[in-house]
C-alpha cells in the first residue's frame, strides 16, 4: 500500500522499515528509526576521538531516522522536498 510521507514516519514509528517506489531495487535501500539512548563517551570509540573533550560523559543521542544504503551501510537521512511530498511511500515486510 503506497502513502505519502505522514503515513510512512507513524510507520517509522511503530519500529517498521519504510522506503520510496524508486530507490534502488527492491528492498535494498530503506529507513529506520532510531530510538535515543545514553552514551557514554570513552577515548577508544569513535565519539571520544573526535571530541575528546566528551570522555567521561554520558551524552543524550536523540532519536532519529537513519538511511540502510545500497552499499550495506547506514548513513543518517535528511528528507528532500521531493521525499517529504512523495505518495510512494510503503512499508518493507
Amino acid at each position: 500500500m503506497m502513502m505519502n510521507f505522514g503515513g510512512a514516519l507513524d510507520a517509522l514509528k511503530t519500529n517498521k522499515r519504510v522506503a520510496r517506489a524508486g530507490w534502488n531495487g527492491t528492498n535494498s535501500m530503506f529507513l529506520i528509526l532510531i530510538p535515543g539512548s545514553n552514551i557514554p563517551v570513552s577515548a577508544d570509540r569513535p565519539l571520544g576521538q573526535a571530541a575528546p573533550e566528551l570522555v567521561g560523559k554520558t551524552i543524550t543521542y536523540q532519536p532519529h531516522i537513519d538511511m540502510f544504503t545500497a552499499q550495506g551501510t547506514l548513513v543518517p537521512w535528511l528528507a528532500s522536498q521531493t521525499d517529504l511530498l512523495a505518495e510512494d511511500w510503503h512499508v518493507l515486510p
